[in-house]
């Protein structure tokens, strides 16, 4: 199994490598509705279907595209669109991109999401800087046969996210007058949004933003020794908090409204890295 999933990295390495010279070093993975930057990648966007093992994104606000080209001064490979496991993947299929991207020579990640806000000091259009993150989907990425050549058996996740790059998001925030909240992100496995029951065990853990993606990619990063910093969408708020329904038509409407703000603030932090 491990001897196989090699070979299928370096298919797809090399399928896009066929396509694209450029080496990226910043590796970046939009969520839902803040695909837009992608767009201002110079250089190429490969449809996933056009990636030997990749998987389909299937989620509306996802359009499902790698961009290798150049962005704010930097080389990067920006998928547009994740998978999630909620979509009938496993973890290895949901973060199969992150180890080609490794593979391409990506060091840094940047990996955004939508999420509903547990903490109640939070508002819907905020954006969160995450710390750190509790992982509820009851399943690991992983899960079975370690290649030493990808990482350690048994990765530290005690500093999942990098501390240079929240102070960098500190300062770029307080230049560009943006409230930006801190938080731990949780993830669950979805489709559903959580109850209400669930949304107050997750405030009793510490959580203080949920959602149903990141950290599969981020456990997979960290493994491979990558550099990452997350960021959120408070795109509403969770079950529970405020008394009224939840839709994905909002979490589009919300990333609609902030992308202006959230461009800035991305662009900027990956200028300076």
């Amino acid at each position: 199994m491990c001897n196989n999933e090699i070979i299928e990295i370096k298919e797809a390495v090399n399928a896009i490598q066929e396509k694209a010279s450029l080496k990226p070093e910043v590796a970046m993975i939009l969520g839902s509705g803040l695909g837009g930057i992608a767009k201002e990648v110079e250089g190429i966007a490969i449809p996933y279907e056009e990636i030997p093992h990749f998987a389909k994104s299937t989620v509306a606000g996802h359009a499902g595209n790698l961009h290798i080209g150049r962005l704010a001064g930097k080389n990067v490979a920006v998928m547009s669109g994740r998978f999630h496991y909620y979509e009938g993947y496993d973890l290895k299929q949901v973060t199969f991109p992150v180890r080609v991207m490794r593979e391409l020579g990506c060091e840094s990640m940047i990996v955004t999401n939508a999420a509903g806000g547990i903490n109640t000091s939070f508002s819907v259009g905020d954006l969160m800087l995450i710390t750190d993150h509790i992982n509820f989907l009851g399943v690991n990425p992983l899960r079975g046969g370690n290649i030493d050549e990808q990482g350690p058996r048994f990765p530290d996740m005690s500093m999942a996210y990098t501390r240079e790059y929240i102070d960098l998001a500190r300062t770029v925030s307080k230049e560009q007058g943006i409230t930006l909240r801190e938080g731990t992100y949780v993830a669950s496995m979805g489709p559903c949004y959580e109850t209400s029951a669930e949304i107050k065990m997750y405030q009793t853990c510490g959580g203080d933003a949920a959602g149903m993606s990141t950290v599969p990619e981020v456990i997979v990063a960290r493994h491979s020794g990558m550099q990452i910093l997350g960021i959120t969408c408070i795109t509403n708020m969770a079950a529970g908090i405020l008394p009224q329904p939840l839709s994905h038509e909002e979490v589009i409407e919300t990333t609609e409204r902030v992308k202006t703000v959230f461009r800035k603030f991305i662009l900027e932090i990956l200028k300076r890295m």
